[in-house]
């Protein structure tokens, strides 16, 4: 009898959505076949054996459809994605507030929560009706609210807010986001070995997709602004397939944000899993954020002079975020116009925010000490963060 991790089932499964079987370019099966034996020795509960199964068939699912929308309309292949802005950084380092400042500029195009969770649009769209995606990212976001109000008050995800596109990269099976949901150390070994550049080209050809959506809804702006705190370990496949992308790196104390990314995947561990060890979720999560800013750090020193980075403090950016932003615009030369500012400082103002619910933690409860991160980031800090 298979088991829940089958990949001939799981395969089946998604291809019975739509009535679809080719599943596009790209290496996915590798990846995938790590990926599904982890989590079938992973001490999962039915619930999160249930949604974590459900969640790989979604992203074959969504593959199987981008491929089909892709061979109705080759031209997709064609859009640009020209010059986008990459917002980076350690989780819980302000990533959101500034990619979210951003895209309220009318000329920016950013990816919406409604899109995220369903990148290709059913084949049957009609493209003068609303978009059936909208209403059941509502909700979803209302089931959210209602069911796991604790993950909702650490990481909200609006069906109608700009989203990072960390998703795309987990539907080529390359990234992290397994591990952050449960423990499956064998596949967060093999990762750190593993060439990213296809789930790169899969990120490219996802906003590709998105863009032509776009552009038939005539809502598309000059420029993309993308934000994934995973980038951070990539730069250099990120930078390879965005060539003339601008970065916007974050920086916060990392005695603020390593114990605050460990509370939030202690609780995604929570959701799939009966019994967790907080100190396991810690060690993983400073061993994680220690590889991605090491990596980091790396490419950043190989990189040419002229490449275009803006660095800003977590601090400065939460003060005063409209002037973090008019250093962009600075650095990439484009004006920030009154209608922009007021844009972005009316969405300051009644950004929805939660705070309700958030649980109290501190390092110690990741079997983490504050002398032990700041010895771990040491380079980092003296870097950007100097006192």
């Amino acid at each position: 009898m298979p088991g829940p991790f089958d990949l001939a089932e799981i395969r089946r499964d998604a291809r019975a959505v739509d009535a679809l079987d080719d599943f596009g370019p790209g290496p996915f099966e590798e990846p995938l076949g790590v990926l599904l034996e982890s989590y079938a020795a992973a001490p999962l509960s039915d619930l999160g054996t249930h949604i974590l199964r459900g969640g790989v068939v979604r992203s074959l699912s969504m593959r199987l459809r981008a491929t089909a929308w892709f061979r109705r309309h080759p031209e997709i292949a064609d859009e640009e994605i020209a010059a986008p802005i990459v917002v980076v950084g350690m989780m819980r380092s302000g990533t959101t507030l500034m990619q979210r400042i951003l895209a309220a500029d009318p000329r920016v195009t950013c990816a919406y929560g409604w899109e995220i969770g369903e990148v290709a649009p059913s084949l049957d769209t009609d493209w003068a009706a609303a978009d059936p995606r909208i209403a059941a990212a509502r909700a979803q976001e209302a089931q959210s609210r209602k069911f796991v109000p604790e993950l909702f008050a650490i990481h909200p995800m609006y069906a109608e807010e700009a989203e990072e596109e960390i998703m795309f990269l987990a539907d080529a099976f390359l990234s992290h986001v397994p591990e952050a949901s449960a423990d499956v150390p064998a596949y967060r070994r093999w990762l750190d070995d593993q060439d990213f550049t296809p789930a790169y080209d899969h990120l490219h050809r996802m906003l590709q997709l998105l863009q032509w959506q776009k552009r038939r809804r005539g809502v598309l702006g000059d420029r993309w602004v993308l934000k994934t705190p995973a980038h951070l370990g990539y730069l250099d496949e990120l930078a390879a397939r965005f060539p003339d992308a601008h970065l916007v790196h974050l920086h916060r104390d990392p005695v603020d944000t390593i114990p605050s990314g460990a509370s939030l995947n202690t609780t995604l561990w929570r959701m799939h899993s009966d019994t967790v060890d907080p100190s396991r979720v810690g060690t993983q999560w400073i061993e994680r954020m220690g590889f991605t800013n090491d990596r980091a750090m790396a490419s950043r020193d190989s990189w040419e002079p002229e490449r275009g980075v803006t660095d800003l403090l977590f601090e400065d950016v939460v003060a005063d975020p409209v002037h973090a932003v008019a250093r962009v615009y600075d650095d990439i030369e484009v004006e920030l116009t009154a209608d922009a500012e007021g844009a972005m400082r009316s969405w300051v103002a009644n950004r929805p925010r939660e705070t309700a619910g958030r649980p109290a933690y501190t390092a110690a409860d990741f079997g983490l000490s504050e002398d032990a991160i700041r010895d771990r980031f040491r380079d980092y800090t003296d870097r950007y963060r100097p006192i």
